[in-house]
C-alpha cells in the first residue's frame, strides 16, 4: 500500500474513533462493521477534555464494562404446568 493511500486509511479510522469516542454509531457503520475493522463500539471509549483543551480519548477496561452492564433479565414463567 502506498503512504498516501496509509495515510487517508489511518485518517478514515481515526475519525470513526473521534465519533465513537462520543458515544454515536458511525453513520453507515454497523456494529459488525467495527468489529471487523478492530475498533471498539460506541460506550467503550472515553473523551475527556484537559485543561489545556487537549481531548484524551482512552479505552474503557472490559471488566469496567462488564461491571457496569445491566444484567439480562431472566423471563420466567409463573403458569401452571399441565401434565
Amino acid at each position: 500500500m502506498c503512504w498516501a493511500c496509509q495515510e487517508g486509511d489511518r485518517e478514515r479510522i481515526w475519525a470513526l474513533v473521534d465519533i465513537i469516542s462520543t458515544g454515536q454509531m458511525p453513520a453507515g457503520h454497523t456494529a459488525d462493521d467495527l468489529r471487523a475493522m478492530g475498533l471498539p463500539q460506541p460506550g467503550e471509549l472515553v473523551r475527556e477534555e484537559q485543561p489545556d483543551g487537549t481531548i484524551l480519548i482512552r479505552q474503557v477496561a472490559p471488566s469496567a464494562l462488564a461491571a457496569n452492564a445491566k444484567p439480562a433479565s431472566k423471563f420466567v414463567c409463573d403458569s401452571p404446568e399441565s401434565a
